[in-house]
């Protein structure tokens, strides 16, 4: 009984079957399952459409507000690095503003007659252009032990600081958003340079006397 229970359902499925291909197999109902198979993609591709230029027009808008951040960010940090220059007092006075405006009339070039290692010698030539005597030295280190000591960075400042195979120097010019000091340097990509460096870095800042 359960054997013939099964293939008479087995029968059933298979003429249900039969029906349906042969209703797919008129021109009308072909045609009918084609416009029907159109509009569901047509459907499908306007919801895909829709869905991405919506996830695109939010991920715009995150990205707009964050450059505009990190945008506003470095206009503040230029702003009181230049208020520091033109307005900062008995620190900027005098010889600390000489040294930063004679050390950017060498931006993208080298004022020396070394190849390589002339940082230090960079420093010296400004120094000795603004009216102060260096420290005669090739070597970064030495003007850890220069001028005034000061215990953190001031604009005008001479910056001292360890690299690999050997130190730097430099003269600090301004703080950028992140806290770290910008510094002009010699030898800094095989030219005088202006950017910021990790304020970790440096071990000595010092004033000319």
């Amino acid at each position: 009984m359960v054997e013939f229970a099964t293939i008479r359902r087995s029968l059933v499925a298979l003429a249900f079957c039969s029906v349906a291909v042969a209703a797919t197999s008129s021109p009308a109902a072909a045609r009918a399952h084609h416009a029907a198979s159109r509009h569901a993609h047509a459907r499908h591709a306007a919801h895909f459409r829709r869905h991405y230029a919506q996830r695109h027009f939010r991920d715009l808008v995150r990205s707009s507000r964050w450059e505009r951040g990190v945008a506003a960010l470095r206009a503040r940090g230029f702003a009181e690095t230049q208020a520091s220059l033109t307005s900062g007092g008995a620190a900027m006075a005098g010889s600390s503003l000489s040294l930063v405006m004679e050390a950017r009339r060498y931006l993208g070039g080298n004022p020396t007659s070394r190849r390589s290692l002339w940082c230090a010698r960079f420093m010296n030539m400004v120094l000795e252009r603004t009216g102060h005597h260096g420290t005669d030295s090739d070597m970064a280190s030495s003007f850890a032990h220069y001028g005034q000591r000061v215990s953190g960075p001031q604009v005008g400042a001479i910056a001292v600081m360890g690299r690999r195979g050997g130190g730097h120097v430099g003269i600090i010019t301004g703080i950028d958003a992140h806290g770290n000091p910008v510094m002009i340097s010699g030898n800094n990509g095989n030219r005088v340079r202006e950017a910021p460096v990790s304020r970790g870095r440096i071990y000595a800042y010092v004033l000319p006397n």
